[in-house]
């Protein structure tokens, strides 16, 4: 089959770092040349020295010479660059898929409220697929563009999906508790990923304020939009990846833990990635680290007729890179998992 070009920009952070290690060992991608804004000239090994012997020199971004050269371009990059970015790979006919939060949201009005950031014009708004493989798929595969979604988002939608699916969801009443390992903080040095800082030590943050709440509030209204606004709460915990989300939610009618367990079994069944535990078993992030899966589980408190919905995910695997391929796949032809057969890294 056709070897397929891949071009990485962001190459130096954790998502792009990610990405090489995963296409490193992908049948038909083969990756073609990195990039970066600011240390182009270098080699891969002089940034990451675990890469020694991996030759790969860094690039400069040159739209034009890339669209010469590549068939398809993941975008690590901070939010704010791809905004400028993409659409000048779009204008060259070059296949995207952006990990950053630059046009998973829809409008600019609230792109802006939340990123605080200008936004990206409308008209390339449109054009993305938001690239929750299991539930989007048939659009992703129509499309050249697609927004790559959160890491946050992703274990929250996968854990929300079958309920908003089938309309159960009690308005206005989803709170979502979700902790993230310090990589979900980027490369770049503040003061809340000092070693010092978080060390033995748990943090609430941008309480109210995640731009990740418009992104789960905005595809949850996609499958019903009497759903409203949800209580996002992240935390970060001293772990380098991994998320756990846990959902609580008010059921609109009565059903028995284990008619809802059946019910995620059901939706689930042709999910490759996502594996919905035995009753009463629930997931903990370390069983899914480096890997591309999303364990569920999901029980029903009958006193109360509320769910609470865990999930996990490796926040750089299925919450960037790993779910970036998944789509990147769905996109070229190839089957979803191709590439991505990697077991999760335990203990």
């Amino acid at each position: 089959m056709k070897e397929i070009k891949v071009g990485i920009i962001g190459a130096t952070g954790y998502g792009g770092i990610e990405l090489i290690r995963l296409l490193s060992n992908h049948p038909h991608f083969q990756i073609h040349a990195v990039y970066s804004s600011s240390q182009d000239g270098m080699e891969i090994s002089e940034v990451y020295p675990h890469l020694a012997n991996i030759l790969y020199t860094l690039k400069k971004i040159e739209p034009k010479e890339m669209a010469k050269e590549l068939d398809i371009i993941f975008t690590a990059t901070p939010s704010g660059v791809s905004s400028q970015l993409v659409p000048q790979l779009l204008k060259e006919g070059i296949k995207v898929v952006d990990l950053s939060g630059d046009f998973r949201l829809k409008t600019e009005e609230l792109y802006e409220k939340w990123y605080k950031k200008p936004s990206a014009s409308i008209e390339d708004l449109k054009k993305s697929v938001y690239g929750l493989s299991e539930w989007f798929a048939d659009e992703v595969k129509e499309s050249t563009f697609i927004a790559n979604p959160g890491c946050y988002p992703t274990a929250t939608l996968l854990g929300l999906a079958p309920l908003a699916q089938k309309k159960l969801i009690q308005p206005n009443s989803i709170i979502v508790d979700a902790k993230s390992g310090i990589s979900g903080a980027g490369r770049g040095l503040s003061p809340i990923v000092h070693y010092a800082e978080i060390n033995e030590n748990l943090k609430i943050y941008k309480i109210n304020q995640h731009p990740h709440i418009p992104e789960i509030e905005s595809i949850l209204a996609r499958w019903d939009d009497q759903i409203g606004h949800i209580s996002f709460s992240p935390h970060l915990i001293p772990m380098s990846r991994g998320i756990m989300s846990t959902m609580y939610v008010q059921l609109n009618k009565e059903f028995s833990a284990e008619e809802i367990h059946q019910l995620y079994v059901n939706c689930y069944e042709d999910a490759p990635f996502v594996r919905v535990r035995k009753l009463g078993e629930f997931p903990s992030t370390k069983e899914v680290s480096g890997s591309n899966y999303c364990d569920i589980n999901v029980t029903v408190d009958e006193r109360t007729n509320r769910v609470t919905i865990v999930a996990v995910i490796d926040n750089l695997v299925k919450g960037a890179a790993g779910q970036a391929i998944q789509n990147g796949n769905i996109m070229m032809g190839y089957d979803q998992q191709t590439g991505l057969h990697v077991l999760p890294i335990y203990p």
